[in-house]
């Protein structure tokens, strides 16, 4: 039963983990949280979250580890605190996004530690995260599936069972290659109409209906033309998935020349606008038209 379920939130300050802990709460499971500034994830105490001030106290008990961090030292570091908590068979969702090498290390640490793998990062951002509309991209252990599912369906609309334990992590990369691609693209559109005097609303009406008329290029080049960078999915956390990706293709010598630019382009943003939205990579593109 759901009830039943006591799960541990690691990384629960962050804009995704915060919204997930909820969500997985206010669906009746027992949700224990940590967050490495523990006033980020205080709030969730009004939800009845109980906020603990290592991961080991937030793993004592928990049938269930979810890991939502920035990277994989960061997962790492933290599930191996929390182990110390942590029973023999306790379930670690691992659901930040770490890419390939990361998630190995993952499969290693948690034979290491009698921890039961799920790779299931997601797809979405802040305000579906928040509305638990998430996508999981979920592989593992077959037999977890049912008792995983309560989880998956307080924090997402879909679930996507692919495989064994970096299944998951391989669809997350490939997808957020083309995520990535399109912001871009957008970033660029906007600042060459606007450098040729272009209204960027007449694009979307030559557009509109047909099959370049996509839901996803039209808000980021929303926010582009309003100036707001309001963070969904900050530049900084894209920049570094842009590492994962090309880490990726140099594993499976795959050569990704058009991805290459975007990285570097998507790095470059970041030094000065890494908390803002990822549709602030257009800010690197025509600097002296900010202000337009």
């Amino acid at each position: 039963m759901t009830e039943e379920l006591s799960v541990a939130v690691l990384g629960a300050g962050s804009t995704m983990g915060r919204a997930m802990a909820r969500n997985i709460a206010r669906a009746g499971m027992r949700v224990r949280a940590w967050n490495r500034t523990a006033d980020k994830a205080r709030p969730l105490e009004d939800d009845g979250v109980g906020v603990f001030d290592s991961p080991a106290e937030a793993a004592q008990g928990a049938e269930v580890i979810l890991t939502m961090l920035s990277d994989a030292d960061a997962v790492l570091d933290v599930i191996a605190e929390a182990a110390a908590g942590a029973g023999d068979g306790t379930v670690w969702l691992q659901m930040s996004t770490i890419g390939e090498a990361g998630t190995d290390r993952c499969v290693e640490l948690a034979g290491r530690h009698g921890l039961r793998l799920v790779d299931s990062p997601v797809l979405g951002t802040r305000q579906p995260a928040e509305e638990g509309k998430l996508v999981v991209l979920a592989s593992g252990p077959d037999e977890l599936r049912e008792r995983m599912q309560p989880i998956f369906d307080a924090v997402g609309q879909k679930t996507m069972w692919v495989g064994q334990a970096g299944a998951g992590t391989r669809l997350k990369i490939v997808t957020n290659s083309w995520v990535l691609a399109v912001v871009e693209a957008a970033a660029e559109m906007i600042g060459l109409a606007e450098g040729l005097n272009v209204d960027p609303r007449l694009i979307f009406e030559a557009i509109e209906g047909g099959p370049l008329d996509l839901p996803y290029l039209r808000l980021k080049a929303k926010a582009i033309t309003e100036r707001n960078f309001d963070p969904s999915f900050r530049l900084g956390l894209a920049a570094k998935d842009a590492g994962l990706i090309e880490e990726s293709a140099r594993r499976h010598e795959i050569d990704l020349p058009l991805f290459a630019t975007i990285r570097r382009r998507l790095q470059e943003g970041a030094r000065e606008h890494g908390d803002e939205d990822l549709s602030a990579t257009y800010l690197t593109i025509a600097p002296s038209r900010h202000a337009i």
